[in-house]
């Protein structure tokens, strides 16, 4: 449901109990750091210059003939190609603070409320196009629906072990004419297969010892990606593989910032919640355009389009329950 009256203020917090403007103690605010977006760094990403563009995508491939002796006739044929349509949504969120509450706070709110708003924007972008959870029906198909329409999928568990499952996966990708590159994850997959051997005692999975973080390293000698900002669908998938270059985010706008004193905040019904002038408040806007498609071009092993995907998925056990 659409918010139209949220802000913070004194009474934003449990039983009176405000912890950024307290009787003077510390300044130090205590939080995990903000997450990023996954697919904003596996995406194939283009700069977009109008709100709608369109990318030709190949659809039917050529075919050649043998001449029948040394007066057969040659054939024709041709290539075909298609368009898939990059439409640009906006995604958006408003801050407002009262002004006196603003003064009173002992910590430097707009540095720490802007980190949380990209992550925010990153969120929201990471489940709709690995999940399709609220994405814009203007938006291609997401990653998870089209690996799992063309049949790429493994449970988790059927496999000798994880290792075998995600080898299985690739080959089924492979046999779509597409090679992986990359892979996405549920947060804390890199620790399970940290702990994995091959027969042989050697780790399949190589995280980065030097600095100590066991979600930067290479599964099969691919990048690993955690997408640990709560857009992961664990009850629907361990892992998702792919050739990531077909998936395609059109960047219009980046991450834009307008900072306002007047105006006022109405909700979907045109009733005011907010007057800024009369109320003594500011408000932070934050603003990004972008568009999302995922391609699937035709090849010469699989030309059925309601067969391939670039994307494969090692589903959870618990998928579709």
């Amino acid at each position: 449901m659409p918010t139209y009256d949220h802000a913070i203020a004194r009474t934003s917090f449990d039983a009176g109990a405000d912890p950024l403007v307290p009787d003077p103690i510390s300044a130090e605010v205590i939080q995990d750091l903000p997450r990023k977006c996954a697919i904003l760094q596996r995406a194939k990403k283009i700069q977009m210059s109008v709100n709608t563009q369109r990318m030709p995508v190949l659809n039917t491939l050529p075919v050649a003939y043998w001449v029948q002796q040394d007066t057969g006739l040659k054939q024709t044929t041709r290539q075909i190609w298609t368009g898939i349509e990059l439409v640009v949504e906006e995604l958006a969120a408003i801050v407002p603070i009262p002004e006196n509450y603003l003064d009173d706070a002992q910590v430097p709110l707009w540095s720490e409320i802007k980190p949380r708003l990209v992550e925010a924007l990153g969120a929201k972008i990471d489940a709709a196009c690995w999940f399709g959870t609220d994405k814009p029906a203007t938006w291609g198909t997401d990653i998870y629906t089209l690996a799992v329409a063309a049949g790429n999928t493994v449970i988790a568990g059927t496999g000798d072990d994880f290792a075998q499952d995600v080898s299985n996966l690739g080959e089924k990708i492979a046999l779509d004419g597409y090679a992986v590159n990359g892979f996405a994850a549920r947060p804390g997959l890199s620790w399970k297969l940290t702990g994995m051997r091959s027969a042989d005692g050697i780790p399949i999975y190589q995280p980065n010892l030097v600095s100590g973080d066991p979600t930067i390293g290479k599964l099969y000698g691919y990048d690993v990606s955690e997408v640990d900002n709560g857009a992961w669908d664990a009850s629907e998938a361990e892992l998702i593989a792919g050739d990531f270059n077909y998936a395609i985010i059109g960047m219009r706008s980046d991450i834009t910032w307008k900072m306002f004193d007047q105006g006022v905040i109405s909700d979907g019904s045109g009733n005011v919640v907010l007057n800024l002038m009369q109320q003594d408040s500011v408000a932070l806007r934050v603003t990004m355009r972008l568009a999302f498609v995922t391609a699937n071009p035709v090849n010469r092993l699989q030309p059925s389009a309601s067969g391939r995907s670039p994307f494969g998925v090692v589903q959870a056990a618990t998928a579709g329950s």
